[in-house]
């Protein structure tokens, strides 16, 4: 079956070049101009990627993402905006965008972010339906791969798609240390140099939901002048 993607963008030109281009992959393409039309379609339909520009007549992008969000709409969200600061890109991403591309972007490019996160996607639903490890429990921080559900101290944490497979990157791996660019390649499926900032504002958000303190973190831990790494002592593996 096809996987189905819904393009969110006002921009008629711009919409229907995205949408050839993922046609002729063979992707079941919708399209919708409005931000109202959009959240509407993305509430009620099964998709399996929503591309969303951040700039919308009626409701903006910003405002979709939070509402999916909040109704536990789990689909990945790849944003786009035309704006360049980094306040934007980063508040889509605190809101649970998976990834953002800024206009003006290659066709290309877009392919690559779309084919990794479905790619990612895939392989989570795999791990998930008996692939390699259990559950993981270190330090009263637990980690269900199957459920997708993470505990700090018996608390539930709400993670974003990519914030959870982030950390459970991390967790089969303690102690090893990455660098951004491979944590952008090994967990977003792409490695673009210029894009390490976006490792850092994932990191950063992370540690605020699991750490008590996120200036003392005693789970994901900067290794200076290298990248991150988990905690070195060895998490204990419970059969799931």
């Amino acid at each position: 079956m096809a996987r189905r993607i819904l393009v969110i963008e006002d921009d008629q030109d711009i919409a229907h070049l995205i949408a050839l281009h993922l046609r002729d992959l063979s992707y079941a393409v919708e399209l919708v101009d409005t931000g109202t039309r959009g959240l509407h379609a993305a509430r009620h339909g099964r998709y399996d990627l929503i591309i969303l520009d951040l700039m919308l007549p009626g409701l903006d992008g910003l405002e979709i993402c939070q509402r999916l969000r909040g109704a536990a709409i789990q689909t990945p969200i790849l944003m786009l905006t035309a704006k360049s600061s980094e306040l934007d890109r980063v508040l889509g991403l605190e809101l649970g965008a998976d990834d953002y591309l800024t206009k003006p972007f290659s066709i290309k490019e877009l392919l690559a972010r779309v084919k990794a996160i479905l790619r990612r996607v895939q392989v989570a639903a795999k791990s998930a339906g008996g692939g390699p490890g259990g559950s993981i429990e270190v330090n009263r921080l637990a980690i269900d791969p199957v459920r997708r559900d993470v505990r700090v101290e018996g608390r539930p944490v709400e993670l974003t798609a990519r914030e959870f497979d982030l950390l459970l990157h991390f967790a089969r791996h303690p102690g090893r240390v990455y660098t951004r660019a491979q944590l952008l390649d090994q967990v977003w499926g792409y490695g673009h140099e210029g894009y390490e900032h976006t490792v850092n504002s994932h990191i950063n958000r992370l540690r605020k939901k699991i750490e008590q303190d996120p200036a003392r973190a005693r789970y994901i831990l900067t290794v200076w002048g290298v990248g991150y790494k988990f905690a070195d002592a060895a998490p204990e593996q419970v059969s799931a």
